[in-house]
Protein backbone atom coordinates (compact mmCIF):
# COMPACT_ATOMS: atom_id res chain seq x y z
CA UNK A 1 0.00 0.00 0.00
CA UNK A 2 1.40 3.89 -1.23
CA UNK A 3 1.11 6.07 1.34
CA UNK A 4 1.05 9.90 1.46
CA UNK A 5 1.36 12.51 4.12
CA UNK A 6 0.87 16.50 3.54
CA UNK A 7 0.83 19.29 5.16
CA UNK A 8 -2.08 22.10 4.23
CA UNK A 9 -0.16 25.55 3.22
CA UNK A 10 -1.78 28.70 3.91
CA UNK A 11 -2.73 29.51 -0.05
CA UNK A 12 -4.44 26.00 -0.03
CA UNK A 13 -6.66 26.74 2.62
CA UNK A 14 -10.54 26.72 1.37
CA UNK A 15 -10.07 24.07 -0.85
CA UNK A 16 -12.14 21.10 -1.10
CA UNK A 17 -10.33 18.26 -0.22
CA UNK A 18 -11.30 15.69 -2.96
CA UNK A 19 -10.36 18.46 -5.44
CA UNK A 20 -7.01 19.39 -4.08
CA UNK A 21 -5.86 15.79 -3.95
CA UNK A 22 -7.22 15.65 -7.66
CA UNK A 23 -4.59 18.20 -8.56
CA UNK A 24 -1.82 15.94 -6.79
CA UNK A 25 0.77 13.73 -8.98
CA UNK A 26 -0.97 10.65 -7.52
CA UNK A 27 -2.62 9.56 -10.96
CA UNK A 28 -5.29 8.36 -9.86
CA UNK A 29 -9.03 10.11 -10.90
CA UNK A 30 -11.39 12.18 -8.94
CA UNK A 31 -14.31 9.54 -8.52
CA UNK A 32 -11.90 7.48 -7.10
CA UNK A 33 -10.27 9.83 -4.24
CA UNK A 34 -13.94 9.96 -3.33
CA UNK A 35 -13.89 6.48 -2.89
CA UNK A 36 -10.74 6.45 -0.94
CA UNK A 37 -12.17 8.94 1.16
CA UNK A 38 -15.33 7.11 1.65
CA UNK A 39 -13.46 4.21 2.50
CA UNK A 40 -11.42 6.37 5.06
CA UNK A 41 -8.17 5.68 3.56
CA UNK A 42 -8.06 9.22 2.92
CA UNK A 43 -8.29 11.08 6.71
CA UNK A 44 -7.62 14.65 7.70
CA UNK A 45 -5.75 14.92 11.27
CA UNK A 46 -6.46 11.09 11.88
CA UNK A 47 -9.87 11.88 11.28
CA UNK A 48 -12.54 10.56 8.19
CA UNK A 49 -13.96 13.64 6.06
CA UNK A 50 -16.20 14.08 3.53
CA UNK A 51 -15.17 14.72 -0.01
CA UNK A 52 -16.36 18.41 0.34
CA UNK A 53 -14.44 18.77 3.66
CA UNK A 54 -12.80 22.32 3.13
CA UNK A 55 -9.07 22.32 3.93
CA UNK A 56 -7.63 24.35 6.71
CA UNK A 57 -3.80 26.02 7.62
CA UNK A 58 -1.50 23.08 8.78
CA UNK A 59 -4.33 20.06 8.23
CA UNK A 60 -2.58 16.77 8.04
CA UNK A 61 -3.60 14.99 5.36
CA UNK A 62 -2.82 10.74 5.18
CA UNK A 63 -3.52 9.16 1.58
CA UNK A 64 -2.80 5.61 1.77
CA UNK A 65 -3.76 3.86 -1.99
CA UNK A 66 -4.21 0.46 -1.91
CA UNK A 67 -1.87 -1.36 -4.17
CA UNK A 68 -3.24 -1.31 -7.60
CA UNK A 69 -5.25 -5.43 -9.00
CA UNK A 70 -2.67 -6.42 -11.39
CA UNK A 71 -3.76 -5.42 -15.00
CA UNK A 72 -4.99 -7.71 -17.84
CA UNK A 73 -4.11 -6.37 -21.02
CA UNK A 74 -6.09 -7.65 -23.74
CA UNK A 75 -5.08 -7.46 -27.38
CA UNK A 76 -7.86 -5.62 -29.85
CA UNK A 77 -8.06 -6.30 -33.11
CA UNK A 78 -7.77 -2.36 -34.05
CA UNK A 79 -6.61 -1.36 -37.26
CA UNK A 80 -3.37 0.52 -37.04
CA UNK A 81 -1.40 2.72 -39.77
CA UNK A 82 1.75 1.45 -40.13
CA UNK A 83 4.41 3.94 -41.76
CA UNK A 84 6.83 1.00 -41.18
CA UNK A 85 7.73 -2.35 -39.78
CA UNK A 86 10.48 -5.10 -39.86
CA UNK A 87 12.07 -7.49 -37.46
CA UNK A 88 12.77 -4.89 -34.71
CA UNK A 89 10.78 -2.15 -34.59
CA UNK A 90 7.68 -0.64 -36.23
CA UNK A 91 6.54 2.64 -36.62
CA UNK A 92 2.59 3.76 -35.81
CA UNK A 93 0.77 6.98 -37.25
CA UNK A 94 -1.07 7.56 -34.40
CA UNK A 95 -4.71 8.92 -34.68
CA UNK A 96 -6.45 11.34 -32.31
CA UNK A 97 -8.10 10.58 -29.38
CA UNK A 98 -5.71 7.31 -28.72
CA UNK A 99 -4.03 6.65 -25.40
CA UNK A 100 -0.86 4.97 -26.43
CA UNK A 101 -0.76 2.87 -23.10
CA UNK A 102 -2.52 1.55 -20.85
CA UNK A 103 -3.58 3.26 -17.01
CA UNK A 104 -5.81 3.20 -14.27
CA UNK A 105 -8.39 5.40 -16.42
CA UNK A 106 -7.87 3.72 -19.88
CA UNK A 107 -7.30 -0.13 -20.16
CA UNK A 108 -8.66 -0.52 -23.61
CA UNK A 109 -8.68 0.56 -27.07
CA UNK A 110 -5.23 1.84 -26.72
CA UNK A 111 -1.71 1.62 -28.86
CA UNK A 112 -0.49 -1.07 -26.90
CA UNK A 113 -4.02 -2.91 -27.07
CA UNK A 114 -3.84 -2.66 -31.03
CA UNK A 115 -0.15 -3.74 -31.09
CA UNK A 116 -0.78 -7.17 -28.85
CA UNK A 117 -2.88 -8.05 -31.30
CA UNK A 118 -0.53 -7.19 -34.26
CA UNK A 119 2.38 -7.59 -33.58
CA UNK A 120 1.45 -11.26 -31.07
CA UNK A 121 4.43 -11.59 -28.60
CA UNK A 122 6.91 -9.67 -30.67
CA UNK A 123 7.45 -6.80 -28.38
CA UNK A 124 10.01 -5.78 -25.86
CA UNK A 125 9.26 -6.41 -22.19
CA UNK A 126 11.43 -3.41 -20.81
CA UNK A 127 8.81 -1.00 -19.62
CA UNK A 128 6.72 -3.75 -18.47
CA UNK A 129 3.25 -5.47 -19.10
CA UNK A 130 1.59 -2.15 -19.22
CA UNK A 131 3.83 -0.50 -22.02
CA UNK A 132 5.31 -3.40 -23.97
CA UNK A 133 7.60 -2.41 -26.87
CA UNK A 134 6.89 2.05 -25.72
CA UNK A 135 10.21 3.22 -25.51
CA UNK A 136 8.26 7.33 -26.48
CA UNK A 137 5.10 8.80 -26.37
CA UNK A 138 3.03 11.00 -27.47
CA UNK A 139 -0.36 12.43 -25.80
CA UNK A 140 -3.71 11.65 -26.74
CA UNK A 141 -4.81 14.31 -28.69
CA UNK A 142 -1.66 14.69 -30.61
CA UNK A 143 -1.30 12.70 -34.00
CA UNK A 144 1.67 10.87 -35.54
CA UNK A 145 4.71 8.67 -35.83
CA UNK A 146 6.26 6.84 -33.14
CA UNK A 147 8.25 4.59 -32.92
CA UNK A 148 7.94 1.05 -30.83
CA UNK A 149 10.22 -1.76 -30.41
CA UNK A 150 10.04 -5.15 -30.92
CA UNK A 151 12.68 -6.56 -29.08
CA UNK A 152 15.25 -5.32 -26.06
CA UNK A 153 18.31 -4.96 -28.20
CA UNK A 154 16.17 -2.47 -30.31
CA UNK A 155 14.51 -1.35 -27.54
CA UNK A 156 17.82 -0.74 -25.73
CA UNK A 157 19.44 1.17 -29.25
CA UNK A 158 16.38 3.41 -29.79
CA UNK A 159 15.80 4.21 -26.19
CA UNK A 160 20.22 5.46 -26.09
CA UNK A 161 18.94 7.40 -29.11
CA UNK A 162 16.91 9.60 -27.56
CA UNK A 163 18.65 10.06 -24.37
CA UNK A 164 21.42 11.07 -26.44
CA UNK A 165 18.72 13.69 -28.53
CA UNK A 166 20.13 11.95 -31.97
CA UNK A 167 16.56 10.89 -33.14
CA UNK A 168 14.86 13.68 -35.20
CA UNK A 169 11.50 14.47 -34.25
CA UNK A 170 9.39 17.72 -36.20
CA UNK A 171 5.95 17.96 -35.30
CA UNK A 172 3.19 20.72 -37.12
CA UNK A 173 1.63 23.08 -35.07
CA UNK A 174 -0.80 25.78 -35.75
CA UNK A 175 -0.43 28.55 -33.17
CA UNK A 176 -1.91 31.49 -32.02
CA UNK A 177 -1.28 35.38 -33.00
CA UNK A 178 1.70 36.58 -35.38
CA UNK A 179 5.40 34.74 -34.65
CA UNK A 180 7.16 38.13 -35.19
CA UNK A 181 10.78 36.19 -36.49
CA UNK A 182 10.80 33.07 -38.89
CA UNK A 183 12.73 31.22 -36.77
CA UNK A 184 13.56 30.50 -33.16
CA UNK A 185 14.58 28.48 -30.53
CA UNK A 186 13.27 28.16 -26.58
CA UNK A 187 15.32 27.34 -24.39
CA UNK A 188 13.62 26.72 -21.12
CA UNK A 189 13.50 24.43 -18.25
CA UNK A 190 9.98 22.52 -17.80
CA UNK A 191 9.04 20.30 -14.91
CA UNK A 192 5.74 19.63 -12.71
CA UNK A 193 3.25 22.89 -12.30
CA UNK A 194 3.96 24.11 -8.56
CA UNK A 195 0.04 24.17 -8.11
CA UNK A 196 -1.39 22.32 -10.66
CA UNK A 197 -0.35 19.11 -10.60
CA UNK A 198 -1.57 17.63 -13.63
CA UNK A 199 0.49 20.41 -15.93
CA UNK A 200 3.80 20.91 -16.51
CA UNK A 201 5.65 24.41 -16.38
CA UNK A 202 8.45 26.35 -17.02
CA UNK A 203 10.35 25.54 -13.59
CA UNK A 204 13.70 26.79 -12.91
CA UNK A 205 14.33 23.37 -11.06
CA UNK A 206 12.66 20.92 -13.76
CA UNK A 207 14.81 19.00 -16.96
CA UNK A 208 16.95 20.80 -19.38
CA UNK A 209 14.60 21.49 -22.53
CA UNK A 210 14.82 22.85 -26.17
CA UNK A 211 12.35 23.58 -28.66
CA UNK A 212 13.52 24.77 -32.49
CA UNK A 213 10.50 26.53 -34.45
CA UNK A 214 9.65 27.98 -37.86
CA UNK A 215 7.32 29.54 -39.47
CA UNK A 216 5.81 27.64 -42.14
CA UNK A 217 2.77 29.36 -43.26
CA UNK A 218 1.56 32.82 -41.43
CA UNK A 219 -2.19 31.65 -42.77
CA UNK A 220 -4.23 34.95 -41.90
CA UNK A 221 -1.28 36.13 -39.51
CA UNK A 222 -3.81 35.47 -36.60
CA UNK A 223 -2.72 32.65 -36.48
CA UNK A 224 0.49 30.51 -37.87
CA UNK A 225 1.42 27.13 -39.08
CA UNK A 226 4.73 25.87 -37.82
CA UNK A 227 7.34 23.15 -37.54
CA UNK A 228 9.11 22.38 -34.23
CA UNK A 229 11.88 20.24 -33.89
CA UNK A 230 12.70 18.70 -30.24
CA UNK A 231 16.47 19.03 -29.03
CA UNK A 232 15.03 17.05 -25.58
CA UNK A 233 12.00 15.37 -24.83
CA UNK A 234 9.74 16.55 -21.94
CA UNK A 235 6.37 15.74 -21.17
CA UNK A 236 4.09 18.29 -23.31
CA UNK A 237 7.33 20.02 -23.98
CA UNK A 238 6.03 21.85 -27.41
CA UNK A 239 3.06 23.02 -25.61
CA UNK A 240 4.38 24.54 -23.15
CA UNK A 241 7.24 26.21 -24.86
CA UNK A 242 5.03 27.90 -27.44
CA UNK A 243 2.58 28.85 -24.65
CA UNK A 244 5.28 30.41 -22.65
CA UNK A 245 6.26 32.78 -25.52
CA UNK A 246 2.30 33.57 -25.93
CA UNK A 247 1.59 31.00 -28.77
CA UNK A 248 -0.06 28.54 -27.37
CA UNK A 249 -1.29 25.58 -29.71
CA UNK A 250 -4.82 26.31 -31.20
CA UNK A 251 -7.00 23.38 -29.01
CA UNK A 252 -4.77 23.00 -26.48
CA UNK A 253 -7.53 24.09 -23.44
CA UNK A 254 -4.85 23.07 -20.92
CA UNK A 255 -1.70 25.60 -21.94
CA UNK A 256 -3.94 27.90 -23.93
CA UNK A 257 -7.51 30.09 -23.88
CA UNK A 258 -9.83 27.74 -21.71
CA UNK A 259 -12.30 27.49 -25.33
CA UNK A 260 -11.59 25.95 -28.26
CA UNK A 261 -12.99 28.40 -30.50
CA UNK A 262 -12.15 25.88 -33.95
CA UNK A 263 -14.04 22.61 -31.79
CA UNK A 264 -10.93 20.34 -32.61
CA UNK A 265 -11.37 18.64 -29.49
CA UNK A 266 -7.60 18.58 -28.77
CA UNK A 267 -4.16 20.36 -29.80
CA UNK A 268 -3.81 20.91 -33.14
CA UNK A 269 -0.44 19.10 -33.46
CA UNK A 270 1.05 16.50 -35.38
CA UNK A 271 4.31 14.46 -35.33
CA UNK A 272 5.30 14.65 -38.73
CA UNK A 273 8.52 13.61 -39.37
CA UNK A 274 10.90 10.72 -37.16
CA UNK A 275 14.18 9.54 -38.10
CA UNK A 276 16.63 6.99 -36.14
CA UNK A 277 19.55 5.17 -36.74
CA UNK A 278 18.15 1.58 -37.19
CA UNK A 279 19.19 -0.55 -34.55
CA UNK A 280 20.21 -3.77 -36.62
CA UNK A 281 21.67 -2.46 -40.22
CA UNK A 282 22.79 0.89 -38.13
CA UNK A 283 21.51 3.19 -41.19
CA UNK A 284 19.99 6.10 -41.04
CA UNK A 285 16.17 6.25 -41.47
CA UNK A 286 13.42 9.10 -42.25
CA UNK A 287 9.71 8.87 -42.19
CA UNK A 288 6.98 11.19 -42.83
CA UNK A 289 3.78 11.15 -42.43
CA UNK A 290 0.82 13.48 -44.37
CA UNK A 291 -1.26 15.54 -41.75
CA UNK A 292 -4.36 14.76 -40.67
CA UNK A 293 -7.82 15.30 -42.26
CA UNK A 294 -8.64 17.59 -39.40
CA UNK A 295 -5.44 19.50 -39.88
CA UNK A 296 -5.70 20.48 -42.97
CA UNK A 297 -9.20 21.27 -42.97
CA UNK A 298 -8.57 24.20 -39.91
CA UNK A 299 -5.96 24.91 -42.28
CA UNK A 300 -8.09 25.81 -44.96
CA UNK A 301 -10.81 26.94 -42.50
CA UNK A 302 -8.16 29.55 -41.19
CA UNK A 303 -6.91 31.25 -44.81
CA UNK A 304 -10.26 31.50 -45.63
CA UNK A 305 -10.94 33.97 -43.51
CA UNK A 306 -7.62 35.89 -44.24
Amino acid sequence: MKEERITVLEEEEGVRIDKYISNLDLEISRSYIQKLIKDQHICVNDQAVKPNYKLNVDDHIKIKIPDPEPLEIVAEDIPLDIVYEDHDVILVNKPKDMVVHPSAGHTSHTLVNALLYHCKDNLSGINGVLRPGIVHRIDKDTTGILIVCKNDNAHMKIANQLKEHSITRKYHAIVYHNLKEDQGSINAPIGRHPVDRKKMAINQSGKHAVTHYNVLDRLNHKYNHIECQLETGRTHQIRVHMASIHHPIIGDTTYGPSKDIFNIKGQALHAKVLGFIHPTTNEYMEFETELPHYYQSLIKKIKSSY
